[in-house]
């Protein structure tokens, strides 16, 4: 279960293990290559995560000791055009992965629409501090595009929720929404935003090509906004989830509240984990009538494991991480709750 805060806020900053949310968008002539070489450095520092690279870039999330961050974060800069490489740091009492992998993908972050070049179309970045402004305005639509199951534990208020269960769905559902604004006669000025930013380079990208021109998107993601702007002037209500085993983080990125549920990888609150339909890794009120009794059994095997496991002081590889992404990124990768997860963070 997720510790609500080791021991307050104050001492985030004292977690021995740091977690690097990263991505950046620049052509790799050699994937094959890039990926090797990223795997032996991070396997030979002890870094655990993953990280998703493609001809169009690089996206993930890793986590070790700061020595052993700073070392990879180095050899990333190093690669062809990764100078300006997007980092977003946090910190967790315990390495939140179990394994390193580095996969090879079609897309850092799987929108499915060819042709758009986040580093030449993106919309407009608006720091942290000036977010609040830019959302408060009347004029301004706020649209979240993260998947329902992360915007269902927090999101900025007055934000829209386009019930997405993937990234993929984003294009279908804008041009049905940007279709109905047309025919209120509206130019919108749209604002959007992600757990860490690579939703919004491509889905800003997207928008702009649909024809909008004044797009705008926070820098950093929801990461940097809670990092940076105090929760007395925070407009963030909830917690953010994020793609390890912390399942969310609250203001100054302290670890959340919340759990995973190793049946469906639905994230879990305090409500959800005290209702009578939640048993511990067998099943909770999102899944309790959604799965067969065979499999009721399997998943009960395999948290005695588990917990036999811990007792041993060994881990058990079934320990599912929370709901991934379909390759959207830090936050950032991306895949539903019934996924099995280890994948990015950045969205």
């Amino acid at each position: 279960m997720t510790d609500p805060s080791p021991s307050s806020a104050s001492s985030v900053a004292d977690l021995p293990i740091r977690v690097a949310a990263l991505y950046h968008f620049t052509p790799f002539a050699d994937v094959a290559a890039v990926r090797e070489q990223l795997l032996a450095a991070c396997h030979a520092l002890d870094i655990r995560g993953i990280l998703l690279v493609a001809h169009e870039g690089i996206n993930g999330t890793i986590a070790g000791t700061d020595a052993a961050i700073d070392t990879m974060l180095a050899t990333i800069r190093a690669l062809p055009g990764c100078a300006d490489l997007e980092v977003k740091f946090s910190r967790a009492p315990a390495l939140p992965f179990h394994r390193m992998k580095v996969r090879i993908k079609r897309e850092i972050v799987t929108m499915g629409i060819a042709g758009l070049d986040p580093r030449r179309d993106v919309g407009h970045y608006v720091p942290p501090e000036d977010w609040n402004a830019l959302i408060s305005d009347p004029d301004t639509i706020v649209i979240d595009t993260r998947n329902d199951y992360e915007v269902a534990i927090g999101t900025f208020r007055g934000a829209i929720d386009p019930g997405m269960k993937t990234f993929r769905e984003f294009p279908q559902w804008f041009r049905a929404r940007h279709a109905e604004l047309l025919h209120e006669g509206r130019t919108p000025r749209i604002a959007m935003f992600c757990t860490g930013g690579i939703r919004c380079e491509k889905a800003t990208a997207f928008v702009r090509a649909e024809g909008v021109e004044d797009v705008f998107h926070l820098q950093g993601g929801i990461l940097k906004y809670l990092e940076t702007v105090p929760e007395a002037q925070s407009l963030w209500d909830g917690e953010c989830f994020v793609f390890d085993q912390r399942v969310s983080v609250g203001h100054g990125l302290a670890p959340g509240t919340f759990d995973i549920c190793h049946a469906c990888r639905t994230p879990l609150s305090a409500a959800d984990r005290h209702s009578a339909d939640y048993e511990e890794g067998v099943r909770c009120p999102h899944c309790t009538t959604d799965r067969t009794e065979a499999q009721r059994q399997r998943y009960a095997e395999r948290e005695r494991q588990i917990k036999l496991a811990r007792r041993k002081g060994t881990h058990h590889m079934g320990l599912p991480l929370p709901a991934s992404a379909d390759t959207n990124g830090n936050g950032q990768v991306e895949a539903g709750p019934a996924a099995q997860h280890e994948k990015p963070v950045s969205e």
